[in-house]
């Protein structure tokens, strides 16, 4: 099908523009937004999803207000024949000054949450290198990802109370990717093998912007039982800085991590309660950084992950579908089913210096220097995955 993009000189297959270089169901194209302020009441995160193979694109949102409610919208739609259009329901997203500039919308609806939201980039993009895995012989992931710390103009409308976006008291930060991506449809798909889980996984993905640097890395780890230690299977990073400084962005060689977890709550096991990372850079360059967890957004109801009321990322739910819930977070009955994934708004400090970003982290299964030996109970994702292992 021709489309408006294949006038572009940008094509790197012998296709038109709405078909990727691969069949893989799996394909995925993503933007991702986190905006929360910086005084610890409020964080939102919503993305788009594109799925070209599966024909499917939606939207979701969920934003939680003093960890105390949480708002969830969720969208789909049939992707063809508007495959060059950026809408989902009452959710639009646009690029309105590319490399630099993006716009979320959630126009009014009946689940009382609506937004209209800037971020406009301190910083260049960072490119992150291709994150990929092997399993059972085929390609479980290959994805190329860039990302980009923000500040925010806008507004936010969650029943009667109105949150105005201001780049003093408010941050932000994007991820851009596109490829085979795991983590959607393909947890439920039905007549094939369960995807491979391992006897425990270390997912953490930071952002974080100072005033004259900022850093990310993403790191992926796997347990493995016969070195009795974690297997890196991903890693990427790097050092960048605000525009107009001039300076190259500087790549990560590693990063070593000092993690602390609450279990108070039973629902709410291996909660991120803070910690340090060392960073050391290709030049020898080392910063020590500490995080302080300040706001948190639940966003496994979104999609991410888990099957929450019958809605996962890439899932066909039919030519138009729309739903939303407001939660009361505090209720431990509904942590239970939202517990998993989720963002943690942080403040950094380094060498005296404070930064703000996002945390994300999350230790399913068995790692030991953190104390943990096995799955137990860890929301609605790992439950589900334990289950399915065992059968």
């Amino acid at each position: 099908m021709i489309t408006k993009y294949d006038e572009l000189f940008c094509h790197q297959a012998v296709s038109t523009f709405d078909r990727p270089g691969t069949s893989a169901r799996e394909w995925t194209e993503r933007s991702w937004l986190q905006v929360h302020d910086i005084d610890g009441t409020a964080h939102i995160a919503t993305g788009f999803g594109y799925y070209p193979n599966r024909n499917v694109m939606d939207a979701y949102v969920c934003f939680t207000i003093r960890d105390e409610t949480e708002y969830i919208v969720r969208a789909s739609r049939e992707l063809r024949p508007d495959i060059g259009v950026f809408k989902v329901g009452p959710f639009s997203y646009e690029v309105t000054e590319p490399l630099k500039k993006v716009r979320f919308k959630l126009d009014e609806n009946e689940y009382g949450l609506s937004y209209d939201i800037e971020l406009d980039g301190v910083s260049p993009l960072y490119e992150e290198g291709a994150q990929q895995q092997i399993s059972r012989g085929r390609e479980r992931e290959n994805i190329k990802r860039m990302v980009q710390s923000g500040r925010p103009t806008g507004w936010i409308k969650a029943g009667d109370e109105t949150f105005q976006l201001n780049k003093e008291k408010w941050v932000g930060e994007r991820d851009r990717s596109w490829g085979v991506r795991m983590a959607g449809a393909d947890f439920v798909e039905t007549g094939v093998q369960f995807p491979e889980i391992h006897a425990g996984q270390l997912f953490n993905f930071v952002l974080m912007q100072f005033q004259d640097w900022g850093a990310t890395f993403h790191i992926r780890e796997i347990w493995d039982d016969n070195l009795n230690m974690p297997r890196r299977w991903h890693f990427s990073g790097g050092l960048y800085y605000p525009y107009g400084s001039n300076k190259e962005p500087l790549e990560l060689a590693n990063v070593e991590h000092y993690f602390e977890f609450s279990d108070e709550k039973p629902e709410q096991l291996r909660r991120f309660s803070g910690g340090k990372v060392v960073m050391t850079a290709i030049d020898g360059t080392t910063k020590e950084v500490t995080i302080e967890p300040i706001t948190i957004c639940y966003q496994s109801p979104g999609g991410y992950g888990g099957l929450y009321k019958g809605f996962i990322h890439g899932l066909w739910m039919g030519p138009q579908w729309m739903d939303g819930y407001k939660l009361n977070v505090s209720d431990p009955e509904v942590m239970k089913e939202i517990w998993g994934y989720c963002d943690y708004g942080s403040k950094f400090t380094c060498d005296g210096d404070v930064g703000y970003g996002t945390t994300e982290l999350m230790i399913p299964g068995k790692y030991l220097k953190y104390g943990y030996e096995g799955y137990g109970t860890y929301g609605t994702l790992t439950e589900q995955i334990a289950t399915e292992s065992e059968n």
